[in-house]
């Protein structure tokens, strides 16, 4: 197994798809307990979603599940959401608090794991973006995330089903998020929120550097969306899919247009 898959494209657009791997080493995999070996907290089938939307797209996937080292999260161990219950780089529990190992990571094991699977994710996606951005002159990271619906643990109530996160504005061009808000907003039946309870992970938060010429936006999609249910065996719905996916093509092919526009306009 390799930490990441890359598929490159010559558009501006480089997806990125830190949370759909399921690969768990079987040193890792021994220390889990019964119900870390579950691996619910997947964005359960998210590639296969997005597969075949777009062209000539770039595409960087992490293999590795977010239990081995969460590719979407700060290497230094920051929370992203200081005082709100979230999940750390190395996860303790799953996304209901209930905790996920027999025996936990030492501090030594999340650093050999950062070395070996955050890291390699982390390289790729950079090389990727700054090669798009040679082709273009600009690079849009459009950062492809699903949960599920309801998460007591994590935010009240049920969450909309497009959660676009661009850190309050800070990782794109507002043409960028306006756009993509415009797009899901007339999206019926479907709800939406910008920079709600997901504001955008440390990838978005990261890479997202306009005055560079990279811009970022993430995308948390509501499982409920395209799986038939939220639940083992996480079956994905081909007709709910189909309703959803001309959304997203939507979404990308806007973007891609407005690519040429933004170039050097910061």
């Amino acid at each position: 197994m390799t930490p990441v898959s890359t598929e490159q494209g010559y558009g501006p657009i480089v997806l990125g798809l830190p949370h759909t791997g399921t690969f768990v080493p079987e040193s890792i995999a021994a220390k889990l307990n019964e119900n870390g070996r579950k691996l619910a907290d997947t964005d359960w089938h998210i590639d296969r979603l997005y597969a075949g939307l777009m062209p000539r797209v770039t595409t960087v996937k992490a293999n590795f599940h977010r239990y081995v080292i969460d590719a979407n999260r700060d290497p230094s161990g920051t929370s992203l959401y200081p005082g709100e219950n979230t999940t750390t780089l190395v996860p303790l529990t799953d996304f209901d608090g209930l905790s996920i190992w027999d025996t936990p990571p030492s501090d030594a094991e999340v650093q050999a794991r950062r070395t070996a699977f955050h890291a390699p994710y982390h390289a790729a996606l950079r090389a990727e973006l700054e090669r798009v951005r040679d082709l273009h002159g600009i690079a849009i990271l459009y950062d492809c995330h699903s949960i599920r619906s309801e998460i007591p643990f994590l935010f009240e109530g049920t969450l909309r089903d497009f959660n676009i996160g661009t850190n309050l504005g800070a990782t794109c061009d507002p043409q960028i998020e306006a756009a993509t808000r415009e797009i899901c907003a007339q999206a019926l039946p479907y709800s939406a929120i910008t920079n709600g309870r997901f504001k955008g992970g440390w990838t978005t938060r990261h890479y997202g550097q306009p005055a560079s010429d990279i811009h970022a936006i993430q995308m948390e999609l509501a499982q409920s969306t395209y799986l038939t249910h939220e639940a083992a065996p996480w079956d994905y719905d081909t007709a709910k899919a189909a309703q959803l996916r001309p959304y997203l093509t939507s979404i990308l092919a806007t973007l891609t247009n407005l690519a040429q526009s933004l170039r050097g306009s910061q």
